[in-house]
């Protein structure tokens, strides 16, 4: 029976995955959040992702750019702004999880931010907010006017 529940519980989780979201507009930190707390909120590992999106901040696409390890993964400022100027995008959101659920942001976190915002803004780039999700709730950068 544990098994069956375990598989049915994985069964729904990627089912969320596969739900499409493009053409879904963004207009706040919740929104931003709904992306990715069902990818995010129950795994063991850290990820970090970043939401892509148009003028109108209408979701372009959502990648994982890293997956690491229990206590933080790496990120390279590069292939974010990459893949935002091969997509065109005009502004980013990112989102990376905390698997302890501790939602305050590490000083690494902070860093990871500002730097991704200055990188970004060298290319008319908006940073909208970043978003860390814990097992049942979300921090936003943006909310505790971080960004």
């Amino acid at each position: 029976k544990a098994i069956t529940i375990a598989a049915a519980l994985e069964l729904g989780r990627r089912r969320a995955v596969t739900i499409p979201v493009s053409k879904q507009k963004i207009t706040s930190s919740s929104d931003a959040a709904g992306l990715f707390i069902s990818l995010l909120s129950d795994i063991q590992h850290e990820e970090f992702w970043v939401a892509y999106l148009n003028r109108s901040n209408t979701l372009i696409e959502r990648i994982r750019i890293s997956h690491g390890g229990i206590t933080g993964t790496v990120t390279d400022v590069r292939l974010i702004i990459r893949k935002a100027l091969e997509i065109y995008s005009t502004s980013i959101i990112l989102c990376h999880n905390h698997p302890s659920g501790n939602l305050i942001p590490s000083e690494q976190d902070k860093q990871i931010t500002t730097k991704i915002k200055e990188s970004a803004k060298l290319f008319d780039l908006n940073l909208l907010d970043h978003i860390i999700v814990g097992i049942v709730n979300y921090y936003s950068f943006a909310v505790e006017r971080l960004i």
